[in-house]
C-alpha cells in the first residue's frame, strides 16, 4: 500500500498545476506513529506532503461538507460511500470532485497492536506486503497485518471505491461470502433485559468527549440535538440515561445512512465498540429494504422513498 503515496503526490501535483482542482483532500504521515492525519493541499509543489499506507483511518468526507470549491479527494470503499451519501444529501456536488480512487485491503487497528506490545511506546512503524512491524526502545516485532486490522475492515464487503474519476492502480479482490452481522445476530437472540445490560455495558466508560461525533461524516448538522437548549432534548451530563440517549439518537440518526467506515470507533478514548449501535439499523436496512449505503449517487434511500414491497408488517 505504501508504494500507491508517490501515485497520489504526483496525480495531486498534476491536477492542482492544471487548475483541474482548487484543493486536494488526502492524508499526511502524522506525528504519532499509526495515527496519520487528514491534510488539505492547495499548491502543487506542497503535494509532496501527502501520504498513504495502512494507518489512514479517519474519514475525509468530514472537509466536504457544503464546500463551493473544486476539490480532489483520496476514496478507498469507505470514503468512496460517504462520498455518494454526501452527494446525495446535497452537501456536495458531483462536478465539483475529481475523485481519485484508491484499492484497500483494511487498516490497521492502532489498539491492538498497543495490546500486542504490552502497551509499550511504539516509535517507529513500517510494513511490507501482508506484514507490519513496530519497534521502540528495546523491543521490535513483526506481526501479519490481517491479524490486526479494524474490525469493520476485517468484514469489508466494498474495498474498492464504488465511485471515481481514476484509480491510483488496480482493484483488489473483493471479500465474497462474509457474515457481517453474526455479532447483531447474537444480540438479536438475546431477551430484552440481556440486550439493556449488553448496550448498558457498551457505553459504561463512555465520557462523553463527542469524539465519534466529530468524526463521523455523517454529523454535519450545524447544531447537534446534543447542543440543543430550547428544547433540552438530552442532558450533558455522565448519568447513563442521558450517555445511553445520546448513543441510541445518533445512530438512529445514521440509519440508512451509515457506510461503517469505523472512524468513531477508531477516535474513540475509550475503546466503545460504538458501531454495536449502527450496525442492527445497517443489518435492518439490509433486510427490509435491501439497502446499503453509498453504492449509488443515482439511488434514493429507503427513508426517502416508498415502494409496494417494502417492509411494513410493523403497521399493522
Amino acid at each position: 500500500m505504501i508504494e500507491y503515496a508517490a501515485l497520489i503526490r504526483e496525480k495531486a501535483g498534476k491536477l492542482l498545476r492544471d487548475g483541474t482542482v482548487d484543493v486536494f483532500i488526502g492524508y499526511k504521515k502524522g506525528t504519532v506513529p499509526m495515527k496519520n492525519e487528514p491534510v488539505l493541499v492547495s499548491e502543487a509543489d506542497k503535494a509532496g506532503v501527502l501520504y498513504w499506507d495502512s494507518h489512514c483511518g479517519l474519514n475525509l468526507c468530514n472537509y466536504l461538507t457544503e464546500r463551493k470549491d473544486r476539490i480532489g479527494i483520496i476514496a478507498n470503499g469507505c470514503n468512496s460511500r460517504s462520498i455518494v451519501t454526501h452527494i446525495t444529501e446535497n452537501q456536495i456536488r458531483r462536478d465539483q470532485l475529481h475523485i481519485v480512487g484508491i484499492p484497500c485491503t483494511g487498516i490497521i487497528d492502532h489498539t491492538k497492536v498497543m495490546q500486542a506490545v504490552d502497551q509499550k511506546e511504539i516509535l517507529d512503524v513500517w510494513e511490507s506486503n501482508d506484514k507490519l512491524t513496530v519497534a521502540g526502545n528495546g523491543f521490535e516485532e513483526t506481526f501479519k497485518k490481517k491479524d490486526f486490522l479494524r474490525n469493520n475492515c476485517a468484514l469489508c464487503r466494498h474495498r474498492n471505491p464504488v465511485i471515481f474519476d481514476e484509480m491510483i492502480s488496480e482493484t483488489v479482490k473483493e471479500q465474497k461470502g462474509i457474515e457481517a452481522y453474526a455479532d447483531v445476530k447474537k444480540i438479536e437472540e438475546m431477551a430484552p433485559d440481556k440486550k439493556w445490560e449488553f448496550f448498558n455495558s457498551v457505553i459504561k466508560n463512555c465520557i462523553r468527549c463527542y469524539a465519534c461525533r466529530n468524526a463521523c461524516p455523517l454529523c454535519y448538522c450545524p447544531t447537534c440535538f446534543v447542543d440543543e437548549s430550547q428544547p433540552q432534548w438530552v442532558g450533558k451530563s455522565l448519568d447513563p440515561v442521558d450517555t445511553m440517549t445520546f448513543h441510541i439518537l445518533r445512530a438512529y440518526h445514521c440509519a440508512g445512512r451509515c457506510t461503517d467506515c469505523g472512524a468513531c470507533e477508531t477516535v474513540c478514548p475509550m475503546g466503545i465498540p460504538i458501531r454495536q449501535f449502527t450496525k442492527k439499523l445497517n443489518k435492518d436496512t439490509e433486510d427490509y429494504f435491501s439497502w446499503e449505503a453509498g453504492l449509488d449517487p443515482n439511488q434514493r434511500p429507503p427513508l426517502d422513498i416508498y415502494r409496494p414491497n417494502d417492509y411494513n408488517s410493523f403497521i399493522k
